[in-house]
């Protein structure tokens, strides 16, 4: 009962934290540079990758990417946790996968900057629950 209720709580933790980052990315400036002339810049400048892409809609496309991972992995653990909890005690890869993505986001949140005690509670929620189920 406790795994369930640590992976369902990572879980949500995660899922609100991608919401929060989709609704940064498409409703709010949070997530724009503050001068001005950086995003006409961005605007501006095409990647090498593709002459028709501009850095500013890779920009906004890697944020949203990065908030919609994140709702769907949530969505994933918490849809395992409150109905199926006998797959993630049946398979150890499925109850260490959290652990290990949480751990790959908290890494990059102290890198680069970003919610870091929200992926470390998430990230704790998950490595307690994967340690419950193991033994």
């Amino acid at each position: 009962m406790l795994a369930r209720i640590l992976v369902a709580f990572g879980a949500a933790l995660l899922g609100l934290l991608g919401t929060i980052h989709i609704i940064c990315t498409f409703f709010t400036n949070k997530l724009e540079p503050r001068d001005p002339a950086t995003i006409a810049a961005m605007k501006a400048t095409s990647l090498v990758l593709s002459g028709s892409t501009n850095l500013w809609n890779a920009w906004i496309g890697l944020n949203a990417f990065l908030g919609l991972f994140l709702l769907l992995f949530a969505s994933t653990y918490l849809l395992l946790a409150v109905g199926h909890m006998s797959l993630l005690r049946d398979s150890p890869p499925l109850a260490w996968l959290p652990v290990a993505g949480g751990a790959a986001y908290l890494a990059i949140a102290l890198r680069f900057g970003g919610p870091l005690i929200g992926f470390a509670i998430a990230t704790a929620c998950f490595l307690a629950a994967a340690l419950r189920l193991s033994f």
